[in-house]
């Protein structure tokens, strides 16, 4: 999917989800929609994202974008299969001309058709700067300690790093290698004046689609082998490493109770299986049910967001400490992104392994969970690895 320009931006008025789906909810109510399609993401659709806690003090490194966004836009381009659909969004007035706002719409339609895009990318980084890496290690120190001390049984912490490039980075360039190098990940990009939030994450919060709901549990990471047998070993040794298993489980039974009252036949495996990346690999384990009726998808990610594996468990407990305590503002790191439509679809993903572009430079962000043994060395260590998806394309590689 992607959307093209803005007829209109939905906001919360109390900055919550709940004021988000009031003004989708407004917005529905107020829209003359023609639609003989049908389909997933055709029709009133909106597109964008929110704040992964809009109770921590906003930097200034965010401040184009909103803690709750959906943009309307003014064009909607759909594939679904071998299928593609445009979808044009008006706003009216009562003294607008139909038959000029029919030709403005066709103008708009050649202009989007008969623009070949060019793309370009800077020649490299010119400099990365982790941003305080020894007190972020500290900071681990202190969340095994409140884990001990039972303030929590788990903290998900997170850290940034700042790129400085030789030119400005061309989102398009970035896009095409995201999808090429992370072929199984969710890959999105959202602008908001000149800065993009953008990444591929493999992981699903929830996807509505003619009244299934799937959700996905992506939790517990190891990076790929150098060849088959480096690779199997390493798999097999996170599909049996107690941390991983006790940190993915948590997941799981969380993303059980939260969908429960909103839907019904629901279908958990027994045990993950691997899901492999380019960089990496997770324990994986799908989420399946069918959603009850008069269930919409803005309640469910309310009650998903933050899965234990962005957050921590207990969610209140994991979050004040994440509060105080962590040095990034993460913006809309680690929150929902993504979108639905007027026909109760809709999919949103968790944006991690992910970065803030703007011009020159960029910021991009990688976290991991903390229990009580937990080292801050090997967890400095794995958001290293959770850095390379988009640090490797934003240094040109592309194999």
């Amino acid at each position: 999917m992607v959307g093209i320009g803005q007829v209109h931006c939905l906001k919360s008025e109390d900055n919550t989800i709940g004021g988000l789906q009031k003004a989708w909810d407004d917005a529905l109510a107020q829209a003359t929609i023609h639609d003989t399609i049908h389909q997933p993401g055709t029709g009133l659709t909106a597109l964008g994202g929110m704040a992964f806690d809009p109770l921590k003090k906003k930097t200034a490194l965010w401040e184009k974008f909103a803690d709750q966004a959906l943009t309307i836009p003014a064009f909607v381009f759909t594939k679904t299969g071998d299928q593609c659909y445009l979808t044009c969004n008006l706003k009216l007035k009562k003294a607008d001309n139909s038959r000029q706002l029919a030709a403005k719409i066709k103008e708009k339609e050649h202009q989007l058709f008969s623009n070949a895009p060019s793309f370009s990318l800077h020649d490299g980084i010119l400099s990365k700067k982790e941003i305080a890496p020894e007190q972020w290690k500290r900071t681990v120190e202190k969340a095994t300690q409140a884990i001990k001390n039972d303030t929590a049984q788990k903290i998900v912490l997170a850290r940034e790093m700042r790129l400085e490039f030789s030119g400005n980075a061309d989102v398009g360039v970035i896009l095409q290698r995201l999808l090429k190098t992370q072929p199984n990940s969710y890959v999105f990009a959202i602008e908001h004046g000149n800065d993009c939030f953008m990444g591929a994450t493999p992981e699903r919060l929830v996807k509505l689609a003619h009244g299934k709901l799937l959700s996905t549990c992506l939790a517990g990471t190891a990076p790929r082998g150098i060849d088959k047998d480096a690779d199997d070993r390493i798999g097999s040794q996170l599909l049996n490493d107690p941390k991983n298993r006790q940190e993915h489980d948590f997941v799981v039974q969380m993303i059980k109770k939260a969908v429960t009252p909103y839907a019904k036949n629901i279908v958990v495996p027994k045990k993950p299986e691997l899901y492999k990346l380019r960089n990496l690999q997770h324990l994986y384990t799908p989420v399946t049910a069918d959603l009850l009726e008069k269930s919409g998808i803005f309640p469910i990610v309310e009650k998903l967001h933050p899965t234990p594996a962005l957050g921590g468990t207990p969610r209140e407990a994991s979050l004040a400490f994440i509060r105080e305590n962590e040095l990034l503002d993460r913006g809309w790191y680690g929150a929902p992104v993504g979108w639905l439509d007027g026909q109760n679809n809709g999919e949103f993903a968790v944006a991690i392994r992910s970065g803030l572009i703007q011009g020159k430079e960029a910021s991009l962000f990688a976290g991991c969970g903390v229990v009580a043994d937990s080292n801050p060395e090997d967890e400095y260590a794995e958001t290293n690895i959770k850095f390379m998806p988009m640090l490797s394309v934003l240094e040109g590689e592309t194999k």
